[in-house]
């Protein structure tokens, strides 16, 4: 009996989960002590340099850490596991298997979700407890969140399939890391930084991240969110454009 493409298509994409989930369940205890450690170490350092800050300060600080979760683990590590997956041979395996190509890449970027959200929601329980400070949360949270970490991932796995090399993509990763962790508008003001960096927050998905994540967790849903929202998709569906065009497909 022939099964319908339309059925195949999700069967092949439950089968990927799956072994995603599988992964990361054999490195659970890994990824929650590396995706932990250097966000919290961060929120402790700051709350000894800064001492007394106002509670928009210290709110702020919180959640730019939570972006900072989301960077280490779904850019930086994730952009270096794939590029060393991809020198090591490991994608040759799927790309000659009978999937779909847009099914291995949303199964990557799954992967990428599973390992930022534990310090995602560990610094954002933390982060509160370090501080003394208390964030809103609302339920639409969750799927915000969702698409945040998802906006980030698609550049991970973009670099780690973009790079010539595991080397040079680990000094690019770490690069971006530190630039757009202290150099652009996630535990700082987009106001106080000089004009020219700016100009380059403007074309990161990070700046709308922080943006949307300041706005829930110290308001609320708010209508003018919407347009952040909007620029989230966009990003996001460039990244999956980029990252189809790149890999090359027996199956599409």
């Amino acid at each position: 009996m022939t099964t319908n493409p339309f059925t195949q298509f999700f069967i092949e994409l439950f089968i990927l989960f799956r072994i995603q989930i599988a992964i990361v369940r054999h490195q659970l205890w890994w990824i929650i002590a590396m995706s932990a450690i250097f966000p919290i170490v961060t929120l402790v350092f700051l709350n000894f340099l800064l001492g007394e800050s106002s509670q928009e300060q210290l709110a702020r600080l919180i959640i730019g850490n939570m972006v900072f979760s989301i960077l280490l683990m779904g850019m930086n590590i994730l952009g270096q596991d794939i590029s060393y997956q991809k020198f090591g041979g490991y994608f040759t395996y799927y790309a000659s298997l009978p999937i779909r190509k847009v099914n291995f890449i949303l199964s990557l970027l799954f992967y990428g979700i599973l390992t930022s959200l534990p310090s995602f929601i560990i610094v954002f329980i933390l982060g509160q407890r370090i501080y003394g400070v208390s964030l809103h949360f609302e339920w639409l949270l969750l799927p915000v969140a969702l698409l945040a970490i998802f906006s980030v991932v698609g550049i991970g796995v973009l670099m780690g399939f973009l790079s010539p090399n595991p080397q040079f993509t680990n000094i690019v990763a770490q690069f971006l890391l530190m630039f757009v962790t202290f150099l652009t508008p996630v535990m700082i003001e987009i106001t106080d930084l000089p004009r020219i960096l700016q100009w380059i927050s403007y074309v990161l998905p990070t700046t709308y991240v922080a943006n949307i994540l300041h706005e829930m967790l110290t308001v609320g849903w708010t209508v003018s969110l919407f347009k952040e929202v909007f620029i989230l998709i966009i990003f996001s569906c460039i990244s999956y454009l980029l990252i189809s065009k790149k890999i090359h497909w027996r199956v599409q």
